[in-house]
């Protein structure tokens, strides 16, 4: 951190924006409850050392997190089952192994 007062805030006030949709206002409000503050999002940058450039970090920062925010969900994964020669290749190579540790035990001879 720096000492001198560089820092930049920027806030952004989800509820009364009338650029964001309901949908988006939903999931906006929904993914980043932990964040807001009576419908207010604020963002802060001190990385720097000069005012300007922390207030560009701070806009990224925004813009990134409401990008991220905005966007839809992932598409649920598909549940697939291993291919036969999968599950016979994994088998073999148990056994391999499985042989590989029967080798190093002392004998009962011994």
């Amino acid at each position: 951190m720096n000492t001198s007062d560089t820092r930049a805030s920027l806030s952004f006030d989800l509820g009364r924006s009338k650029t964001v949709t309901e949908l988006q206002r939903a999931r906006i409000s929904e993914r980043l409850a932990g964040r807001l503050r009576d419908g207010v999002i604020t963002v802060t940058a001190d990385s720097q050392r000069s005012q300007y450039l922390n207030r560009q970090a701070a806009r990224r920062r925004l813009t990134d997190l409401l990008a991220g925010a905005v966007a839809p969900p992932p598409r649920k994964r598909r549940a697939t089952k291993p291919s036969r020669s999968a599950i016979e290749k994994r088998l073999t190579n148990k056994r391999r192994r499985s042989q590989l540790k029967q080798t190093r035990k002392p004998s009962a001879d011994d």
